[in-house]
């Protein structure tokens, strides 16, 4: 049995968006069977319906650990003394509650709890987005590498896999992208407008399906913005396979994705400036697995 407060960040929202947010390891269908089961107790009063939330709410859940939490074993792309490059699974944030920074220091908390460890990331990949990230291992690389991804001595690659095949096979694009909080989303012009920000994005074409009418392609970021691919790769007429956000939801059945086909597959280290104690990674790539 576990017991967990309903943070104001839940407040109004419903009892299934919470747990599953709260453990990694519960279902969809294990929730409802819990639910009828009456095995979820809110302020001591056992209920069978996802009911909506309040702040300050005590939540009562009883199952074992073994079905609330996955067994979290990192997939370590590249590791030295100062940093390290992970593949981050799908459906997990990058940071906060049961995310993936929390995950790797639990992990590495447990096979060693005696040494502190320091492991922070230099960038995010959205909830459903795969791939590399980036973390520093001390405070000096932390600082290095958050000054060389804002200079753009940092390429970043990704693996989109998009509906439709673009008539052109390499294309540097720009825009202009405004990001609406509120609503979680931003939205792209073609034109400059008050409170909208430059954005550069390049692709190219690396595989196409004619027969199936969907394409695979290497995106590189010049500028690093908020859903900036997703958005972009849609504006121009080719939104990602599984995007509900800023795809398809019909094209999206159709082809059978229910999150977005978009991969961190590539980090290269361009430096142009001295990189301190990280100067030995300069013209380094590192590279996902096929």
């Amino acid at each position: 049995m576990r017991t967990i407060i309903v943070t104001e960040k839940f407040n109004d929202k419903k009892l299934s968006y919470f747990l599953m947010n709260s453990f990694s390891g519960l279902t969809q269908s294990l929730f409802y069977k819990t639910l009828r089961k009456k095995d979820i107790r809110i302020n001591n009063v056992r209920i069978n319906k996802d009911i909506i939330l309040h702040s300050g709410d005590e939540i009562k859940i009883y199952l074992i650990d073994d079905l609330l939490f996955k067994t979290f074993k990192p997939d370590i792309v590249y590791e030295d003394n100062n940093i390290l490059i992970v593949n981050k699974p799908t459906d997990m944030e990058t940071t906060g509650e049961n995310s993936l920074t929390q995950n790797l220091k639990d992990f590495f908390n447990n096979i060693d709890s005696t040494a502190q460890k320091f492991i922070e990331p230099c960038h995010r990949l959205d909830r459903n987005t795969t791939g590399l990230v980036l973390f520093a291992k001390n405070e000096d690389s932390l600082q290095i590498i958050l000054n060389k991804f804002k200079n753009h001595e940092i390429e970043k690659h990704y693996l989109a896999t998009v509906y439709g095949i673009p008539k052109v096979l390499h294309q540097t694009l720009t825009a202009y992208l405004f990001k609406d909080s509120k609503k979680s989303l931003v939205y792209i012009s073609d034109e400059p407008k008050t409170g909208y920000v430059q954005i550069i994005t390049s692709y190219s074409v690396v595989k196409t399906f004619p027969e199936k009418n969907y394409s695979i392609l290497d995106v590189c970021l010049h500028t690093g913005k908020t859903h900036q691919i997703r958005a972009h790769l849609a504006h121009i007429g080719h939104p990602i396979l599984g995007d509900g956000k800023y795809g398809n939801n019909q094209i999206n059945k159709q082809y059978g994705y229910k999150t977005q086909q978009l991969c961190s597959y590539i980090l290269q280290f361009n430096f142009k400036t001295d990189a301190g104690i990280l100067n030995y990674l300069n013209g380094k790539m590192i590279k996902l697995k096929d």
